[in-house]
Order: structure tokens, then sequence, then C-alpha cells
């Protein structure tokens, strides 16, 4: 509930406060008096009025301008500002939009209960709030989707299920059908190179390429041919030192196996020699050890410039290979492999079948889950016919038809329905799109019962009615100001109006005036707090200041309008 306003330099106005209750209240005075700013802020104040728009909004030659609303916390709000981080307090929400013009350059700034939050947080809010309708709406009932969104909103929880049901199937069939689009994409463009893939591989088969680092080994076979004979030159001394000896002297091994024997006779003379013995057997057998494998490759080392050539010569063909395709020999295999698995087709396509098989199940999922929302949807559309019928007929409208056409669409997140409304005020006249047919009195009439309807779905938002009932005669009138009373009874509502009818249902009425000081036009607001001070508004209302309005108005008064509410309004000056 919308439980006060507060402005300061916008439009004509300089500073205004005002208080409001729950139930029915209107808004009245002459025209061009002021009305529309109110709602006009409030729709700025909930993320309208960008750019020029709040340029104007701003008093003239003010440098600064502020607007602020306070709203009594309702279930859906606190839910919303908990998923926002964002703290209550005193069971009041307070949310408020600062203008200033520095430079010649306007910025403005959302607050929520003191916090800056971003257009985006706010325009989220708003439909929690506030229900804006104003006469002839029809762009508002042309937007895409916005008669399904009102049939939803109209079903209410027990199509919740449902509708998310069909979003969550339509999200997971969306994510197969885009893995499966592009399993299909890479498949085609494959096919396009596989001229070239096919050479490559040819390539990279006839390379006989198996081991990764075969070029590092091949490189050391390299060094071992090219420097074959040298290596030959250090065997033969080495082992020539280690067993034959040079230049007639005893060699490593026999100096050794001489110390071994003396080792041995001293340890039969001290125990204490063993170890030492031990020791010196070890280092000769580690010897015998060396030279046998010094043997061995020495009987390796070849010096075979053929051979040399060739390992020369594969050495190259490999280098050549990672340089062409910028990428080194395990690249290289990697490739080959997942070459041979593209070409042979197998893989591939059992891949592909299981993501055509995945995205089957999805579809089949998605369908039956729009399914069964267009059939809520359907028995949500009987009712809503039905209630809105019932709801036109006492305006005027007794020989209305009205029918929610559903239609299959294109299958999205919201389901596969294409609502419209038609509407058919007269006999023999066939039901045609509400938005082409209807008038602007039909469209108010509508719009006033179609909130109606919407009442008992969204109890908690405040309902503003700009001059829907402009263009409507007084009976007609008389049955909207019923209706309005009603829904209010559920909701709180504000209606702007030139209809005494509608104004003497009201229970709360303020008088919106303007008047020139010193130059300056002012808008003042007031709130009528007792019956003459009502009886002489709607005097004013029903024709001027004469004997024949008031008896008139005294009668509206009289014959059952409601008591003024004795609430005591802040100030409310200019």
């Amino acid at each position: 509930m919308l439980t006060g306003l507060r402005l300061e330099n916008i439009a004509l106005i300089e500073r205004l406060e005002l208080v409001f209750s729950s139930g029915f209240t209107v808004l009245t005075g002459e025209t061009g008096a002021g009305k529309s700013i109110l709602l006009d802020a409030l729709d700025a104040l909930l993320g309208g009025a960008q750019g020029s728009q709040g340029a104007r909004l701003l008093r003239r030659d003010a440098q600064r301008g502020r607007i602020e609303a306070s709203f009594s916390l309702a279930p859906p709000v606190r839910d919303w500002l908990e998923r926002q981080e964002l703290e209550a307090e005193d069971d009041e929400l307070l949310l408020s939009r600062d203008w200033r013009l520095q430079d010649d350059r306007l910025t403005s700034r959302h607050r929520l209960n003191g916090v800056v939050v971003s257009r985006s947080q706010v325009l989220e809010l708003r439909p929690l709030l506030l229900d804006l309708t104003v006469q002839g709406q029809t762009q508002q009932l042309g937007r895409p989707g916005q008669q399904r969104r009102w049939l939803d909103r109209f079903a209410g929880e027990e199509l919740a299920g449902a509708l998310e049901a069909s979003r969550a199937a339509w999200q997971h069939w969306k994510g197969e059908a885009d893995a499966l689009a592009r399993a299909r994409a890479d498949r085609d463009r494959f096919a396009r190179d596989r001229q070239r893939q096919e050479e490559l591989l040819a390539e990279l088969e006839a390379a006989a390429l198996e081991d990764p680092a075969e070029r590092q080994r091949l490189q050391g076979e390299q060094d071992r041919l090219a420097h074959g004979v040298r290596l030959q030159e250090g065997v033969m001394t080495l082992i020539g030192r280690l067993v034959e000896g040079a230049e007639g002297a005893p060699s490593v091994l026999d100096h050794l196996a001489a110390c071994d024997q003396e080792l041995q006779t001293m340890a039969g003379l001290d125990a204490g020699v063993a170890a030492l013995h031990g020791a010196c057997a070890e280092a000769l057998a580690g010897l015998q050890d060396l030279a046998r494998d010094l043997d061995r490759y020495g009987s390796l080392l070849e010096s075979d410039p053929d051979s040399l050539a060739l390992l020369q010569e594969r050495m190259a063909q490999l280098k050549a290979l990672e340089r062409r395709h910028g990428q080194s020999l395990s690249e290289l295999i990697a490739r080959r492999d997942e070459l041979r698995e593209q070409l042979a087709g197998a893989h591939a396509e059992a891949a592909l079948a299981g993501l055509e098989a995945a995205e089957a199940a999805a579809r089949q999922r998605r369908d039956r889950a729009n399914a069964a929302l267009t059939q809520g949807r359907t028995a949500a559309a009987r009712r809503l016919e039905d209630q809105l019928m019932e709801a036109l007929r006492p305006m005027g409208l007794a020989n209305v038809r009205f029918a929610v056409d559903l239609t299959a669409a294109e299958p999205g997140e919201e389901g596969a329905d294409a609502v419209q409304f038609l509407f058919s005020a007269n006999p023999g006249q066939p039901p045609a799109p509400l938005v082409e047919v209807a008038s602007g009195g039909e469209m108010s009439r509508f719009l006033l019962a179609l909130k109606t309807c919407l009442a008992a779905a969204d109890p908690h938002v405040t309902l503003l009615f700009d001059e829907i009932d402009a263009g409507v005669s007084g009976r007609v009138s008389g049955a909207m100001a019923q209706l309005l009373r009603r829904l209010a009874e559920r909701r709180q509502v504000f209606c702007i109006t030139h209809q005494p009818l509608v104004a003497a249902a009201a229970q709360h009425h303020f008088r919106v005036s303007k008047s020139v000081e010193a130059g300056l036009t002012h808008t003042r607001v007031s709130h009528l707090r007792d019956t003459q001070e009502r009886q002489a508004e709607l005097a004013e209302l029903a024709g001027g200041d004469s004997g024949e309005a008031h008896s008139y108005a005294a009668s509206l008064l009289g014959a059952g309008a409601p008591p003024v509410s004795g609430g005591t309004p802040r100030p409310s000056p200019r």
C-alpha cells in the first residue's frame, strides 16, 4: 500500500507532502491543474522519466528535485528485498529519486531505504508496488505477449507450476538443441574440408609417427654415430688401463687383485681387517663389471656413413613436419589419431546420433510441458471470459462478447501459446482483436474490468487509474464507480476523475488546484475532510456553483456515498 508521497521542485509543485490510506481514493480538479503530475511523479519514481522527460519534470529554475514515496510491506515485496539482500525498516519501504542539475547536465539517483539502487532494480520492483492504467491504453495491450501475461496473472498460483515446468523444459531443450546444432556445424565444416584433411592424414601416416620423443632419441644416435671413432678409441684406452696394463706395467685390475690378496692374508692374522678386505673385494668386482660393460659398449659402436645419412634424413623429415604444421611431434601424433577417427566416421556419427536422441527427448519433454500449460491456460481463459463479461455488462455493454483466443506459437520460455483478446460490443458483429475494434470508452471499461478480474491474483499491488472513466455516460460512470469501490475492498485504488458519481463513491478525496502568485504558477493538493468540502467539489464537477449542482452533489453524498476519511494529512503547501 502507498502510504505517503513527498515532492520537492517537481513540475508546478515546490513542496508537497501527502499521507494516504487504504481503500478508494480520488483526485479531482480542473483540467490543467496538475492532477497527472502525481501519477507522473510516481511513474518517474519507479524508473520512468528518463533523459529529457526527467528534465521536463524538474521545476523551472530549480537545481535539485526529489520524489519520495513510502509503502507498507507486502509478502512479495519482502521476498524481493531478501533476494536483493536489502533490509526492510519498520515494516516500511521508502523509495526516493533525486535529480541534480549541474553544468547543464541532469543526473538522478534512486535510493531504497537509504541505499542506492539501480534503475533495473527499481523496474523489477515496480510491478510489485503499482499498476497504472490510463484511458485508451492500447499501447500496453499491443505489446508482444502482454495479453498472455495478463492471462497468466489471472490464473495465478494454479498455473505457476505449469509455467515454471514449461520454462525449465524449454531451457533444457534449448541447451540440447544448441549442442546438436554445433555438432552438425562441425560435421558440415569437416565435410567441406574433407579432401584437405585426407591429404593431411596421408602425409602423417606416411611419416610413420609413433614415438613423441623420436627426435630426441635420434639426436642421441646421431651423436653416437658421428663420433664413433673417437668413442672406440676411448673404449680401447679404458680397457687397456683396466685390464691389459700399459707399457708392460700391471693393469688396474692386476693392482686391485694384488691388494685383495694381501688384505686376505692380513685378515687371517687380524680379524679386524676383514671389513677392509670386503671393501676391496667389492671394488674389484665393480671394476670387473665396468670392464665387461665397456667391452659390450665398444662392440655396439659403429662408424657407418650410410646409417648416419639415413638417420639425419629422418630427423630433417620430422623437423620439417613440425615447422610446416606449427605443432610438436606429440601434437602431430594426436592430430593423426583424431583424423583417423573423423575420417572413419564411426565415432562422429555415434556422437551425433547420441545428441540427436537427447534433443528429441528434450523436445518431447518440452512439448508435453507446453501441452499441460496450454490446457491450464485454456481453463483460465474460460474463467476470465465469464468474469470479464459479468463485469462489463453493468457498464453499458449488455451485448458484449469477449473471448480469449489461444493459437499455437513458436515454443519459447513462456510456452507455445499466442493469446489474443477478441471483443465485440454490438450484436451481429463478430469478435475481433480488442485493440482494433474497441473505442476509447470501451477500452476504458475493458481495462477496469480486467484489473478487477486480476485483483484476486495480485491483492497487494496498488491500482492507479488516470481518467479511465472519461467519455462515458452518467449511468456507465455510476457502474464504474461501484466497480472501483468493490475493487477497493481488496486493493488500494487511486483514480483521477472528472465524474461526480465516481468521486462520490470514494472513501478519500483530494482536490488538486492551481494558482498564480508573483507570476509563478503553483499546484496545491487539498485533502477534503468533511462533507461540505466534498459537496462543493462534487458540485463543481457536476456543472458549477449552482443550486442544482449543489443539490445533485448533496444527493450523491446522501445516497450511500461513504463517509469521509478522518485521517489528518501533513501540511501540503504549494
